[in-house]
């Protein structure tokens, strides 16, 4: 048992650090695509050069920043059959379908399209190519939305039940999978995140031009476009954020507890945790510094409604690992005899509650032997990393009000044509370019380690999900991973920086914004 979890610790380390990697580059692959897309819909529009450039440019840094994202992405989807093995054969006829389509219908033409975007210039008309442009935006939220799907399936599976003779999940409405309001409110979120992303990046890249005197209306009209995008991307991803937290609130509460550390029940409206430092072992906070009765509104949207705390969510995960026993007794039963009529009975009374029994039996093989203790163990296991997830929160929405700050300010500055006088916003633009990306990291971290202990939540334990490999193959190959992500993010930055210096190639007011004898408007 120590070996099989060192194992399924180590296959999760190995999946969280190449999704931590690979989301470093999905973000801004998702803004930048519709950034793209409104430059050249203004040259589309208005047939001004200037505009093309714009859209010329800001092309090459996406394709770079694209094809790292692939070369990342790729070998997620393998890490599922070769480390998450009883995972895949589990939920494979459910989770397989998002997955496939994905592929299929986003993936390829996104790539597709995204050579045509980028070597069709001369080759096609404006209209063409504005259509192409179009495509390559509506391929990368596309693959966004299928791969949300399928996570949204873990987060609060649907459409699918338990089949007890084949051992396997089954869909039973493609529809309820592809709706699950936790994968639409998750997609909208998600996408909305890399929107600011690419804003903050396109606003910080082109304050440094701006600050160099380098291709100046180029840069002025890229900042005006990405913060008065960003602006509304900022606000919709924290209004979409609280509705976000409100479906998981309500479908994982075990998550909101660690969000917001709250170990015992409080009677409504309780207080919200600005500050804590939660202690998971004795299950309390050390110190915390408390809003009364702001809690209970923020997540609930009433005064009224009870947010169970710690304690209740562990006794309620006893009561139903006791209701479970029963279902995993008669698929014991079912795995001798298939025709077993009154196995088949024991198992449907007790089947929503069967994940439950799997989760004790990490600490009692034999579930007919479990103790006390044992309950008490696998109870403690339903709530996760309190102290990770409780900073993790705080840490993106600090972030995100961040980034609508300096967006208002950066947007109100521009459109009154003063951003040249503000030195020192556009010096703190290039500083804010990792922030978005921080939250985005912590937003993944609190969304997939609120999860725990489950891979499906509710119906299959993480500690029963991985493939059995070895020890000592899961850290050559955990070693292997990071050192190869290492690398592709060594080459993404060098190449970004390489280009961002070479700049945009001579633009019409290379030699400064009056060479010709005029200024271009400063408009958009």
């Amino acid at each position: 048992m120590h070996d099989l979890q060192t194992v399924v610790d180590l296959s999760r380390w190995q999946f969280a650090a190449t999704a931590l990697y690979h989301f470093l580059f999905v973000p801004l692959t998702l803004g930048l695509s519709f950034i793209l897309a409104a430059m050249e819909t203004v040259y589309f529009t208005t047939g001004r050069e200037i505009y093309r450039e714009m859209a010329r440019f800001w092309g090459k840094l996406f394709a770079i920043n694209f094809a790292l994202g692939v070369a990342t992405g790729l070998t997620m989807e393998f890490e599922f059959g070769t480390n998450w093995s009883m995972y895949s054969r589990f939920v494979g006829d459910v989770f397989g379908a998002p997955l496939a389509i994905e592929g299929l219908m986003a993936f390829f033409m996104e790539s597709t399209f995204v050579g045509l975007m980028l070597f069709g210039w001369e080759r096609m008309s404006r209209g063409k190519h504005l259509l192409v442009t179009y495509m390559v935006a509506l391929g990368s939220n596309l693959s966004a939305l299928w791969i949300l799907i399928a996570n949204g399936f873990m987060q609060s599976p649907h459409g699918a039940v338990f089949d007890p003779h084949t051992m396997r999940m089954q869909l039973t409405s493609f529809t309820d999978l592809i709706f699950n309001a936790d994968a639409q409110a998750k997609f909208v979120h998600t996408s909305i995140a890399g929107y600011v992303t690419a804003a903050i990046f396109v606003a910080g890249v082109s304050a440094y031009y701006l600050l160099r005197n380098r291709h100046v209306e180029l840069a002025k009209r890229s900042f005006r476009m990405a913060v008065l995008f960003g602006v509304f991307a900022s606000i919709g991803v924290i209004s979409l954020g609280d509705a976000l937290g409100f479906v998981s609130g309500s479908a994982q509460p075990a998550k909101l507890v660690a969000m917001e550390a709250l170990w015992k029940t409080e009677k409504p409206p309780a207080g919200f945790n600005l500050i804590a430092i939660p202690d998971q072992a004795e299950q309390r906070n050390l110190y915390e510094l408390q809003i009364p009765k702001v809690l209970t509104p923020l997540v609930t949207h009433t005064m009224t409604e009870v947010i169970p705390g710690a304690d209740a969510i562990e006794r309620e995960a006893m009561v139903r690992m006791r209701d479970g026993i029963p279902a995993a007794l008669a698929l014991r039963r079912l795995s001798a005899d298939p025709n077993d009529a009154a196995a088949l009975a024991q198992f449907r009374a007790h089947e929503k509650d069967l994940g439950y029994a799997l989760l004790l039996q990490r600490y009692a093989p034999d579930l007919r032997k479990a103790t006390p203790a044992d309950f008490e163990r696998a109870a403690r296991d339903v709530i996760p990393n309190v102290p990770v997830i409780f900073w993790s929160f705080r840490i993106m929405v600090a972030a995100g009000f961040a980034m609508l700050a300096y967006l208002v300010l950066a947007t109100i500055y521009s459109l009154k044509d003063t951003i040249l006088d503000k030195r020192w916003l556009l010096r703190l633009a290039p500083w804010m370019i990792p922030v978005p990306f921080i939250a985005c990291e912590v937003g993944w971290l609190v969304a997939e380690l609120g999860r725990q202990p489950w891979t499906v939540y509710d119906v299959l334990p993480t500690w029963m999900s991985a493939s059995t490999h070895s020890v000592g193959y899961m850290i050559f190959s955990l070693t292997g991973f990071v050192l190869l992500y290492s690398a592709f993010i060594v080459v993404e930055m060098y190449l970004m920086v390489k280009f961002i210096r070479l700049g945009p190639g001579p633009a019409p007011d290379a030699a400064g914004p009056r060479a010709a004898g005029r200024a271009e408007p400063a408009a958009v």
